[in-house]
């Protein structure tokens, strides 16, 4: 990693804690009674934690399908993993289980999932355009889904659904983000094990084939480890979206590396991102945080934009 961009990246995860709306005495860090040691440890480094974990996974994730779908536009939430979260949460709120949320937005994630490999269980083909169309088309069924919901729902339920769409990183403890951490140190090993592979598919799939790679299952384990990281991050935070976008093509322009050897770094700066995202959120001078996903899709959507004009002047 190139120091001009690490050193500011440490930098700004060791300081990151002592900046928001409370003012933090450092003196009282080490007094358990005092209102500072409370915010510092048990809501802001416990966000950050977590910030960084989600940041980690939603980046790792869309690096694994630009790859796989050998499309740049392709982000962790293609196969309507988050659509099938989002929805899922929506009834929770509904039927008043509102305390269980994570619960139904992680069986949403986990309905969608096992449907997709379902039904594209029926395809012969090796390659994952099929995969893709099937959850293009789940996303847009969750999305009218969702708006019969928003038409049926109360205005306070309606604020619920729609606070959760926006992405939080609200958290009490270190729980959840233990949890994050852990997911994201799986799915970091799960893509590095297969790095070889990855390095091949980026070829063609013929190739792979040729080496002796078996192609269809390499996929669906990526994608369904992706996949299953992707619904565990998206049942405690909600959708965050336009990371998985960005940070793999930023890491691609500044290395010149292929995807096999830019796991770590988009792992890390992934994280990185996210926990700059929340620092801005948080230290707005507004009543309240600014919801996580608000921000992020600020900078990423004019990136959107960017990768699509560049993308014409190339074609």
């Amino acid at each position: 990693m190139k120091p001009i961009i690490l050193i500011p990246s440490l930098i700004l995860l060791l300081i990151a804690a002592f900046f928001g709306q409370a003012s933090i005495d450092i003196m009282d860090l080490a007094d358990k009674t005092s209102t500072s040691y409370q915010i510092f440890w048990e809501l802001r480094v416990p966000r950050i934690v977590l910030a960084f974990a989600v940041g980690a996974i939603l980046s790792l994730s869309g690096l694994i399908f630009q790859t796989l779908f050998r499309n740049p536009m392709s982000t962790p939430f293609t196969l309507g993993v988050a659509s099938g979260a989002t929805l899922f949460t929506a009834i929770a709120i509904m039927l008043g289980f509102t305390l269980f949320t994570p619960l139904f937005a992680f069986v949403g994630a986990t309905l969608t999932i096992l449907l997709l490999f379902t039904i594209t269980a029926r395809f012969e083909s090796d390659d994952s355009a099929s995969l893709l169309l099937v959850g293009i088309a789940l996303s847009f069924f969750y999305s009218a889904a969702l708006l019969v919901l928003f038409f049926l729902s109360s205005l306070q339920e309606s604020y619920e659904i729609v606070r959760f769409t926006m992405g939080s990183l609200d958290i009490v403890g270190f729980d959840n983000a233990a949890l994050m951490s852990v997911v994201a140190l799986l799915l970091l090993l799960l893509i590095y094990h297969y790095r070889h592979e990855l390095r091949i598919l980026l070829t063609s799939y013929s190739f792979a084939h040729l080496k002796g790679i078996r192609v269809k299952r390499v996929n669906t384990i990526l994608l369904l480890g992706v996949s299953v990281a992707v619904g565990v991050a998206v049942s405690i935070t909600g959708p965050i979206g336009f990371v998985g976008l960005i940070i793999p093509h930023i890491l691609k322009t500044i290395y010149a590396k292929s995807a096999d050897r830019l796991i770590f770094p988009i792992f890390f700066y992934g994280g990185i991102f996210l926990v700059f995202c929340d620092l801005i959120a948080r230290n707005l001078g507004t009543s309240s945080d600014i919801p996580i996903g608000v921000v992020t899709s600020f900078l990423g959507a004019p990136f959107f934009i960017y990768l699509i004009m560049n993308r014409k002047r190339r074609g």
